[in-house]
């Protein structure tokens, strides 16, 4: 009997949303807090639902040059660029940014607080911290992200425009 009913729920829940539309505008897409407002336009149903993305896809981690240069000025994010040594020397760096290679990302961010400031010269990031990864083209600052994230770490974004896209900007401002 409960299986029957919970059956008959399974079928009448894709129905519900499969006769469903989005309102125009309601939706700020990669919002990581947008809400959908739908109508059910099933015969009988004009009821105004509001719920949050029927979507499994992660919020964005894309940060865009404006949104890290706010970042940056209100000190809101920790950002950490993941170049080599050599590169930040040789083409330059963003401002505010604390440098730790790749290849040193896992076991930096389970330092302790005063070996990771004496080691990279910046402060630890908290789990809880905003932390924004930067390379040069964004390869290398997406895996950073995974690790961050696999290492617990909750607000984590990246760059993907990297070191390349911030001189083209800064050129231009």
């Amino acid at each position: 009997m409960a299986l029957r009913r919970c059956w008959r729920f399974a079928g009448v829940v894709p129905r519900l949303l499969w006769n469903s539309t989005v309102l125009p505008g309601a939706c700020v897409p990669g919002g990581r807090s947008s809400a959908s407002s739908l109508v059910n336009t099933h015969p009988g149903y004009n009821k105004l639902l509001l719920c949050s993305r029927f979507s499994s896809a992660p919020p964005s981690t894309d940060v865009t040059y404006e949104q890290l240069k706010q970042l940056l000025a209100g000190r809101k994010a920790v950002v950490i660029d993941v170049r080599e040594p050599w590169e930040l020397r040789e083409y330059g760096f963003i401002p505010g940014s604390i440098n730790v290679p790749l290849g040193q990302v896992n076991t930096a961010l389970q330092l302790g607080a005063d070996e990771f400031k004496e080691k990279y010269d910046g402060e630890m990031p908290q789990q809880t911290d905003n932390i924004v990864f930067t390379c040069l083209a964004g390869i290398r600052s997406k895996n950073a992200l995974d690790t961050a994230a696999s290492l617990g770490y909750k607000d984590v974004q990246h760059y993907p425009g990297g070191w390349q896209d911030w001189v083209k900007n800064e050129q231009h401002n």
